[in-house]
């Protein structure tokens, strides 16, 4: 299957070549040496053998991103990885969710680093997917360029397949900022600053993340997971009480509200 949108290429990847090129692209995104990948060729091969699909954008020649997905109980898919230069991951999504509809799926889920804002704006904002789970250091420790130095708590987001992205696309959260600044601070952050609020009717928790933890990560690690900790209390807290992340702001701000799924 080939997609073209805005002038990038997506198309399904079966061949020995094209799965090497994804797994050299997925090693340069996760700065691993290209002679110990974090996906192999040939447990690509193996994914896309067994029924799953390796999705890859192409700018030209040049491969710009891949994603690679998989069938899970009940028709749910999970997309294993994605990663994708900017402005092109909104199209490898569009493509994994046509391929899943195809077969009949319904939902999608997958899993990402909480502390990453970029990452859960474009989850959570534009493609209107919710954080279902929080998973503490659900990987274990992780040895590659990004990762390296923290644990690896993420979120894991369920996708609704069914419903149109496009009119989902920049509704983003419930309530507004004037709801989270009238809100009183519950939590303190690692800079000194307001971590967290949590609304007086118990209706929403807004959660911050630092402006780029892949940065700090490599400045100061120690100082990246001391807010690891620090979110972590209350995305956990806010998850046992039935919250689920529904938003994020521009300027990094989680916002965690009581959902139809959580309280059913």
């Amino acid at each position: 299957m080939t997609l073209t949108v805005t002038g990038v290429s997506i198309r399904t990847v079966h061949d020995v070549a094209g799965l090497a090129a994804v797994t050299d692209y997925f090693s340069d995104v996760w700065q691993t040496p290209r002679t110990a990948p974090p996906y192999p060729a040939e447990v690509l091969h193996s994914l896309v053998h067994a029924g799953g699909a390796v999705h890859a954008a192409y700018d030209g020649a040049r491969l710009a991103g891949a994603a690679v997905a998989v069938f899970g109980p009940d028709r749910d898919t999970y997309s294993l990885v994605a990663a994708a230069d900017q402005g092109v991951g909104y199209a490898v999504k569009r493509a994994q969710r046509d391929w899943a509809l195809d077969l009949g799926a319904r939902t999608m889920r997958w899993t990402f680093d909480p502390l990453v804002g970029r990452n859960a704006r474009f989850n959570l904002v534009k493609l209107g997917a919710t954080g279902t789970e929080y998973l503490v250091d659900f990987y274990g420790p992780m040895a590659d360029g990004v990762n390296d130095g923290d644990e690896s708590d993420r979120l894991t987001v369920t996708w609704d397949l069914t419903t149109d992205p496009v009119a989902l696309g920049g509704l983003g959260a419930p309530f507004g900022d004037r709801d989270r600044e009238d809100a009183p601070a519950s939590h303190r952050a690692p800079d000194g600053e307001v971590l967290a609020r949590r609304d007086l009717g118990d209706r929403a928790v807004w959660c911050r993340v630092p402006e780029d933890v892949v940065r700090l990560r490599a400045a100061d690690p120690a100082l990246a997971l001391r807010w690891r900790y620090a979110v972590r209390e209350v995305f956990t807290t806010a998850f046992a009480e039935g919250f689920r992340a529904v938003g994020m702001s521009r300027d990094g701000w989680y916002t965690l509200a009581r959902t139809t799924e959580a309280t059913a």
